[in-house]
């Protein structure tokens, strides 16, 4: 059996580290410009991960660089392993001095847009700090929207085949070639990020603070500048403009093509796109209105702090305007379940995903229906396409190794010390890369610093987990994987 060649693995994972040793250069020159002393740390951190970016470059070059599937399934789980060591290096050399742990935690929870945090007094911090965790969110974004579109698919990774079509040369129409959907979807991303920005700065934001909300919330990650999060500007116009960037966070990106191009049937025509939202207004007005009741505050109020809250925690963004752990057991319930949804496959959003929801009611429907009629004839079509047996089985086992994993995680973690709310909470805010918690240790006002590191390690695993869709890593566990 042919031995697997890691050379192209390694050149990309070099041109990873070379594009980020570029992007410490904007901490490093913001931090200088304020006089803060920290812009050596970014210094040494760009010019320690440009070395090594090179070095893999130029020792892994080949004539002909062409990735095969066990190459890609390596390169996948590798490359974000690697990039969050490298990222973690501004965290333990700055002057809060994070450990290893705490360091590589709040890298993964960046990159992979999970927005968990283990640092306190974020309002002290130096600026340049507080842009690079927006930073490796922005980043980690734009990455997750290419893996969700071009590598998923290939990799046929819990039903993502079903998307194959949109990230080839006839993703509808709207683009020519791959590389112009590459080009497109980056305009997509920065036109999405200096609105929001520009929405931010008239609803009262310093521009600073703007910039990193609106890397934030595009990527759904959910850094803030600010311990208390949202709520500490207590502004009705921030949070509205958050909540429309959250929600076009966790929108399919590639329809946004159309849309740019003068289109925007085909946005409206995607089913899960349509769930979506209805979902999100259902949940937001149903929840609000019981929320008015319940606190005995306006209704106007009670929609707007359901609306911000449900849209943050179903796209898995975690910005917090309320401590919603006050508003009684049944919100903690409705929260808990919310956690586990997520947005729209091909956008930034985690989570199981709105398109799995509608396939497994669609496989429930099939199977109802054979019950009583099992002679019958009954397609499943999603989008006007044919769901194959191949792509319902694919559904159906993430489905099962995503409770599969949040049961073990549970177990983990409470095996670590921690309380039921919280080891349930965790493992579901990791794997589904929301953020918050339940409860008051990693709950909306609180973080996760005082976690054992035993537990930060668990939930960092479990992050690279649910970003990466599980079976992406669960094949490299498989001993035939590497014998080819």
């Amino acid at each position: 059996m042919a031995a697997l060649d890691v050379r192209p693995v390694f050149y990309v994972i070099g041109s990873l580290l070379t594009i980020l040793a570029v992007a410490m250069l904007a901490p490093m020159l913001t931090d200088l410009a304020v006089g803060s002393a920290d812009w050596r740390v970014f210094g040494t951190a760009s010019a320690l991960t440009l070395f090594f970016g090179v070095l893999m470059l130029l020792t892994n070059w080949s004539p002909r660089l062409t990735l095969n599937l066990r190459q890609t399934f390596l390169l996948t789980t590798l490359s974000w392993v690697i990039v969050c060591l490298f990222s973690a290096l501004p965290f333990m050399f700055s002057e809060i001095g994070l450990s290893l742990t705490d360091a590589y935690f709040e890298a993964m929870s960046g990159l992979t847009t999970t927005g968990s945090t283990v640092i306190a007094g974020l309002d002290t911090l130096p600026p340049g700090l507080l842009l690079w965790r927006a930073l490796t969110q922005w980043l980690g974004g734009i990455g997750i929207v290419a893996m969700g579109i071009a590598i998923l698919p290939f990799l046929r990774v819990g039903g993502m085949q079903l998307f194959r079509s949109e990230s080839s040369d006839r993703s509808d129409k709207v683009v020519a070639r791959a590389s112009d959907l590459a080009i497109w979807l980056g305009w997509v991303y920065l036109t999405l990020t200096i609105m929001t920005t520009a929405g931010l700065r008239l609803s009262g934001m310093t521009m600073f603070d703007a910039i990193t909300h609106a890397m934030a919330a595009v990527s759904t990650g959910g850094f803030s500048t600010r311990d208390p999060s949202i709520t500490a500007w207590g502004n009705d116009a921030v949070e509205w403009v958050l909540v429309v960037a959250m929600i076009a966070g966790g929108l399919p990106f590639v329809r946004f093509l159309s849309f740019a191009k003068g289109d925007p049937r085909p946005l409206w025509r995607d089913t899960q796109v349509r769930w979506y939202l209805g979902f999100l207004a259902v949940v937001s007005v149903a929840m609000g209105l019981w929320l008015a009741v319940r606190q005995d505050i306006g209704w106007y109020d009670g929609i707007r702090l359901a609306t911000f809250n449900v849209v943050s925690v179903v796209t898995t963004t975690g910005f917090a305007s309320a401590d919603y752990n006050d508003w009684g057991p049944l919100a903690l319930a409705a929260f808990l379940v919310l956690t586990l949804v997520g947005g729209c496959t091909g956008s930034t959003a985690g989570g199981i995903k709105i398109f799995r929801f509608e396939i497994l009611f669609l496989v429930l429907k099939k199977q109802l229906v054979r019950l009583y009629s099992p002679n019958r004839v009954y397609p499943v079509t999603y989008n006007e396409k044919m769901v194959d047996n191949d792509i319902m089985l694919s559904v159906m086992s993430f489905g099962f190794v995503f409770m599969a994993f949040l049961l073990v995680f549970t177990i983990a973690l409470g095996a670590a010390g921690l309380d039921l709310l919280t080891a349930l909470s965790g493992s579901a805010t990791a794997l589904a890369n929301v953020g918050p918690g339940l409860g008051p240790i990693i709950g909306p006002v609180g973080n996760f610093a005082t976690l054992p590191d035993v537990a930060k390690w668990i939930l960092t695993t479990g992050m690279l987990l649910g970003r990466l869709e599980f079976f992406t890593v669960l094949v490299l566990m498989n001993p035939n994987f590497w014998r080819g």
